[in-house]
């Protein structure tokens, strides 16, 4: 929808699109999003979500859609512009555009505001990160952590293995990785049982007892350790989530809607 500001300059709104999800058009608003691929494609992600009955379970989706610092700052889940919705605060450097938001890999990073102890379940959590770089850095994706204790944390740190934890310290899930580049997740759904995926597939479950929930806020593209941002991450990240933890079914079908996004913007890998 075109108008005219002050001084009759021309002006894009969002337009609203009859038949959209209410949850959609939320964002879509609030992001400025006023291309119809773009709105389509977050159209298509909620409703997705909704009938895997994934939807309830995430606390913050970023989708980093609209190729702006501005539009990539809001969470899906609750697109108001404040700290209390888990808005991104972008630090550093970092370079925004039409597939996604990439950090330098070395001051930057985004804090989503989102601290477990406060918003997430000790057994029950799930984080997400889509890279769309490759290559091996010694970098974590998304996470944060109390130094000796504790850990909610996703990342390749420099080799071949994905490595997340959900409140643990000691023990890790791993898997061996080819490339760094697709939906890696890790997901945590009882007291002794934690699991990684990446594009949706997973050979390795490991067993642990969670010890405590995080009490730092989750950090983007570098890992929040007691309050400092350390590993920092230079892989572009196109979607990125923090939930509820989920089912290995759940997690396949999680991965199949977040490609479908991807590839309806044309920037899958």
């Amino acid at each position: 929808m075109n108008g005219r500001g002050r001084w009759g300059v021309k002006i894009n709104t969002p337009a609203i699109i009859s038949g959209n999800d209410t949850d959609a058009q939320a964002f879509i608003t609030a992001a400025g999003i006023t291309d119809t691929t773009q709105q389509s494609a977050i159209n298509t992600l909620v409703t997705n979500l909704k009938g895997y009955g994934i939807w309830s379970k995430m606390k913050a989706i970023y989708p980093f859609v609209g190729g702006t610092a501005n539009s990539h700052k809001f969470n899906l889940k609750n697109p108001a512009d404040s700290n209390a919705a888990f808005r991104l605060s972008f630090l550093g450097g970092w370079i925004h555009s039409s597939t996604g938001a990439k950090p330098n890999g070395t001051t930057g990073y985004a804090d989503t505001k989102l601290t477990p102890s406060v918003s997430l379940t000790l057994n029950n959590t799930s984080l997400s990160y889509y890279s769309r770089t490759n290559g091996y850095v010694l970098g974590a994706e998304i996470g944060a952590r109390v130094w000796n204790s504790s850990d909610v944390s996703l990342g390749i740190y420099g080799s071949s293995v994905l490595t997340g934890r959900v409140n643990t310290y000691s023990d890790s899930a791993n898997i061996s990785v080819s490339d760094t580049l697709g939906l890696y997740q890790i997901t945590r759904t009882g007291g002794s049982t934690q699991k990684v995926f990446k594009n949706g597939a997973s050979n390795s479950a490991s067993i642990t007892t969670s010890t405590i929930a995080v009490n730092y806020p989750i950090y983007l593209s570098v890992l929040n350790v007691g309050g400092t941002a350390t590993y920092f991450s230079n892989r572009q990240c196109a979607f990125a989530s923090v939930g509820d933890g989920l089912t290995d079914t759940e997690a396949a079908n999680f991965y199949t809607a977040v490609q479908t996004f991807q590839t309806t913007l044309g920037r899958q890998v």
